[in-house]
This record gives structure tokens, sequence and C-alpha cells, in this order.
């Protein structure tokens, strides 16, 4: 049987190709995305690694043996831990006030990806929660290879780069890949169908995140505020 994420790559390629093919990523890999569409786009995904992290930790508490929980909780806090080196590093390296950015509120794209990810925490399986977190790790991934290998010289943004290039990055999306397929390949053919559609909506929700950071997306109600 084809693996989970063989399966789940193959049905998205043409939305995966369009994360690629993205303004923000086109403009990131070239070195010159506008800095607020940059400062916008950390501030929400220090928003989002919060809430990020605590599906992680509900992935583990899931999780159906000791390797998994430790997996999963060990992932939590390495998200905890990289949106506070986030505040720390990225956030005064492109002149984004600390304060400001703690005391923003999520964007419509950002408040409704992680409403689904919580969602899926509270009510959905194992199974269920790791594909739908599973993009996050993957799309990550591939992004961050494909622009650091076409990437400019000296390119302003190489610190986030780096970042998802490395090869500490590779190694946990690998394991997290790695319990996907292993969960994939016990589950009835309704649970993979449904571990199928979550894996997409997370992916479609990827791409919403770039692009709404390349439009600087805000509440279209804020002027009846």
């Amino acid at each position: 049987m084809t693996s989970f994420l063989k399966e789940a790559r193959a049905q998205n390629a043409r939305l995966l190709q369009a994360i690629h093919d993205l303004p923000f990523n086109r403009e990131l890999t070239a070195g010159n995305l506008r800095q607020d569409r940059f400062q916008h786009y950390l501030i929400q995904d220090g928003l989002y690694l919060t809430d990020y992290a605590r599906a992680l930790a509900v992935l583990a508490a899931k999780a159906p043996n000791a390797a998994l929980i430790a997996q999963f909780a060990s992932n939590a806090a390495g998200a905890v831990h990289f949106e506070q080196e986030m505040q720390q590093r990225y956030l005064s390296k492109f002149g984004v006030d600390r304060q400001a950015a703690q005391a923003a509120e999520r964007s419509p794209t950002c408040l409704g990806y992680t409403s689904f990810l919580l969602a899926e925490a509270q009510t959905g399986s194992y199974e269920t929660l790791l594909a739908a977190l599973l993009p996050c790790f993957s799309v990550y991934a591939e992004v961050g290879a494909a622009i650091a290998r076409q990437t400019v010289p000296d390119n302003p943004f190489s610190l986030w780069i780096d970042t998802y290039a490395s090869g500490e990055f590779q190694a946990v999306v690998d394991a997290a890949e790695k319990a996907a397929n292993e969960a994939a390949e016990g589950a009835h053919a309704d649970l993979r169908r449904r571990m199928l559609t979550l894996f997409r909506r997370s992916v479609e929700f990827e791409w919403m995140f770039w692009d709404a950071a390349h439009r600087l997306e805000a509440w279209p109600t804020i002027a009846w505020r």
C-alpha cells in the first residue's frame, strides 16, 4: 500500500506547487519581500505557534505509546521555545516591537487555522489530529529546502530560511511523517480518508497563511470598532 504521506502529497501536488509559487515565497527567495509583509507574517506566526503547541500537547496525550508521547511532547515544547526565540531574535531583527507583537490579535486566517486545529484536538482521534498537524511540519520543510536551494547571496531573510532548511528541523519532520505513515497503516478505509481530508485542509490553510501575510490581512470590520 502507498504510504499515507505519498498519497497525501499526490492528492495535493498542485496545491503544494501553488505554495511555492506564492508571491510571498517568491519574493522571500529573491530577498526583496517588503519588510511590512514579513513583519505581519512573523507576528501572526508567533500567535499561531502558541496554539499549535497546545494542539501538539493534546496529540502527545492521545499518542498510543510512550515513545510517541515523548516525541510530540518534545515537539510542543519546541514550538513554544521557537515562539519565544522568535520574539527575541526575529522580531528585533526585522523591527517589530515585542509588546506590539504580544498585543496583536489573530488575523482571520490565523484564527481560522488555529481554531480548526484546536477543534480537531478536542474532538478528533490521535490519527486525525496527527494528519491535521502534519502539514505544518512537512510543508515548511519542503518550502524551506526549496528556498535555500534557490535563494540569492546575502538574503536578508537568511535567518528564517536557515531555520527551516536545517538538518535539525528535517529530523523532526521525518519523525512526524514516520508516525503519520505508521498511524495510517493500521487505519480502516474511512479513517484514512478522514486523515487525507484533514491533511488537505491544513495545506489549504498553509497557502492562505502566506497569502494573508502578503496582503497584510486585517479584519474587514475594523472600521466599525
